[in-house]
């Protein structure tokens, strides 16, 4: 932005002594649309990420509150199977915590540990389908099968959510947009040959940080906004707790 308006000063400057009023007039004109344009671009890019952080957020919160009820449930399960059923969820939620911790692009060691609570879940439902088998009432098993089913489906939404960002090909438009209105603001300066150097300064800062949080909103695992696991880590405790 500092480069694209000092150059498209320079050359305002140049060319200022071969512009009439009717000229600075259009280029005032066009240098407020553009800035509406950034506004417009920049709300939407804003708005984007954060419905998708506050998706994130919820996520979390909704597979903590899916892993605590199906935890509490196995109290209803046979009770040659219950004590399994409890090792596999703690087991599970230590797993999700962990994964909920690594960085998105670390995808190695992040797919090793999806596939592991993948495996649990899938040992889960298969001891869900025996306790059925045991006991087909649906006030017992039937529910904890119920709330494993929602866990497994919390699972899906979160990891999903992870992949969703704001679309690469907004970001290069905001950023386009960025740099065009910035040399516009530098050209309509030097026609004028008057420059407000503090505030057109404020200014690019101020759109950098815009910019700066839009971008770090739609990274949750990294940066200085993330999403908040301290549902997870909560329920990890009460968990561990039940087992000492």
């Amino acid at each position: 932005m500092l480069i694209a308006n000092e150059l498209a000063y320079r050359n305002g400057l140049r060319k200022q002594a071969l512009a009439n009023d009717a000229a600075k007039s259009q280029i005032n004109t066009l240098q407020a649309s553009m800035l509406g344009l950034l506004a417009l671009l920049l709300s939407f890019a804003f708005s984007l990420a954060l419905q998708r952080f506050d998706e994130r957020n919820q996520s979390v919160v909704s597979e903590a509150n899916a892993i605590g009820t199906t935890y509490l449930r196995t109290q209803l399960l046979p009770v040659s199977i219950r004590e399994q059923a409890q090792i596999m969820l703690k087991l599970y939620i230590d797993l999700r915590v962990e994964e909920g911790q690594v960085s998105l692009a670390d995808v190695e060691k992040r797919d090793a540990l999806i596939k592991k609570s993948s495996q649990i879940s899938d040992q889960l439902w298969a001891l869900a389908m025996k306790s059925v088998e045991l006991d087909k009432s649906a006030v017992t098993t039937g529910m904890f099968v119920q709330s494993l089913n929602d866990t497994i489906d919390a699972f899906g939404k979160r990891d999903a959510g992870l992949q969703r960002h704001v679309p690469e090909t907004v970001v290069l438009l905001l950023l386009i947009t960025i740099i065009i209105t910035a040399a516009t603001i530098g050209y309509a300066s030097g026609l004028t040959g008057q420059r407000a150097a503090f505030a057109t300064l404020a200014l690019q800062i101020l759109i950098s940080m815009a910019v700066f949080l839009t971008i770090d909103l739609d990274r949750p695992r990294r940066g200085f906004i993330q999403v908040s696991q301290t549902s997870m880590l909560s329920l990890q405790q009460a968990i561990h707790a039940t087992n000492k």
